[in-house]
């Protein structure tokens, strides 16, 4: 299961009640930018930010270098999260994207050209390839 497009602390907090019902001895943990997942079939650097906001902030803040939407509960939304949840061998069964709209990346990408080249291409496919990749070889 991936989840992506919830933002804050409230929708984080709702997001862990609701998996507790699933996993109530699961936790999410953090995945660092050296996981697989970020490499298997795409190189991201870690130097390269994964955060997308939706389409229309990102093009009305599109010279400010802002990809974070400030507008959820007024908790720190500036901090792009990916986090999974493993079974007991070890298998990714939920990868969690926090403070991110990769969605938008994939059904946006006609939208604006500026968003397509600088979302879209450099960030949201290559780590959807890399989630569906990774989730059938692992």
């Amino acid at each position: 299961m991936m989840v992506d497009d919830f933002w804050g602390q409230t929708e984080w907090d709702g997001f862990c009640r609701a998996m507790k019902r699933v996993f109530p001895d699961r936790e999410p943990v953090d995945l660092r930018r050296g996981h697989p997942i970020f490499h298997c079939l795409f190189n991201l650097p870690n130097d390269l930010s994964l955060q997308t906001p939706n389409m229309p902030f990102a093009v009305r803040n599109r010279n400010t270098g802002i990809t974070w939407e400030d507008d959820h509960d007024g908790g720190n939304t500036r901090e792009v999260h990916f986090r999974a949840i493993f079974d007991d061998k070890g298998r990714m069964m939920v990868i969690i994207c926090h403070n991110t709209d990769n969605g938008d990346g994939w059904e946006e990408e006609r939208s604006d050209p500026w968003f397509f080249s600088e979302f879209s291409e450099k960030k949201n496919y290559p780590l959807g390839f890399n989630i569906i990749f990774y989730a059938m070889t692992h």
